[in-house]
């Protein structure tokens, strides 16, 4: 496993690669960092080339301005620039999916496949449920105080996880920056879209998989118009998508039989 640094637009950003073969690109959520993504996929290193970035804003790429959608998809391209890669399999957990989506509608000729986890994001048309939005509002109140307190005031949000993941994500709260946690969080309670409307998911023409959410942040009807609108969409069955092992092993199969590579 190798981490390497590259740059876009005077910032330097992070990532973690392992394996070798065809590439697969995968973007973590929010108050995360590649330590999320690389546990999904991780397992595949043996037959591909696994590549999980800290996002901008995220883990050890750090900028405190602000964030758009644009800037994490064509972050995206600068990575694949670096590691002379023209296309990859783009995956993107909670809102790292709408990184991935973002990417898939912007840059479409660089997406070999896409494998969508868990979408927040239903456009602008729908916005975030009261739900999403009262959850959002309340990292961005924690974000937001930790220019004055530091990261570890962030340290309650994942006290209540499993031991060894907790420890692992406070960990991972050490090696984050706090004008970049502001942004980070303020972005997402802004409710800013990856697209404005679900019919522009029909502009998503690359095989995709989507691995479908139900519960509050990442509500099952927004994966259900995903299922609807997105042509030839793949839609792993809820009990796969709860295993860990089964979950990955399904992006494997995936990435070895539907990828436009």
């Amino acid at each position: 496993m190798r981490e390497f640094w590259f740059e876009r637009g005077g910032v330097r950003l992070c990532a973690v690669e392992d394996g070798n073969g065809r590439p697969i690109v995968m973007l973590h959520g929010g108050l995360a960092n590649h330590w999320t993504s690389l546990g999904l996929v991780g397992s595949l290193s043996p037959r591909f080339r696994v590549v999980t970035p800290d996002l901008r804003g995220s883990g050890k790429s750090h900028d405190g301005s602000p964030l758009t959608w644009d800037r994490l998809a064509d972050d995206v391209v600068a990575l694949m620039d670096h590691i002379g890669v023209d296309r990859a399999v783009v995956g993107g957990v909670s809102s790292g999916a709408g990184a991935a989506v973002r990417f898939g509608l912007r840059h479409p000729r660089k997406v070999a496949g896409l494998v969508i986890v868990t979408p927040v994001y239903g456009g602008d048309e729908l916005g975030l449920t009261a739900e999403q939005t009262a959850i959002f509002r309340g990292m961005d109140d924690v974000g937001s105080r930790a220019v004055d307190e530091g990261v570890q005031v962030l340290r309650p949000l994942y006290e209540n996880l499993p031991p060894p993941i907790r420890e692992r994500a406070l960990a991972m709260v050490d090696t984050f920056d706090a004008p970049s946690v502001a942004a980070t969080t303020h972005f997402l309670a802004s409710g800013a879209q990856p697209f404005v409307s679900t019919s522009e998911l029909r502009g998503l023409v690359s095989p995709t998989l989507l691995v479908p959410g139900n519960d509050a942040m990442h509500p099952a009807e927004i994966s259900e118009r995903y299922a609807a609108l997105i042509p030839g969409c793949e839609a792993l069955p809820l009990h796969r998508a709860r295993a860990e092992d089964d979950l990955a092993t399904a992006i494997g199969e995936f990435c070895e039989r539907s990828a436009d590579w």
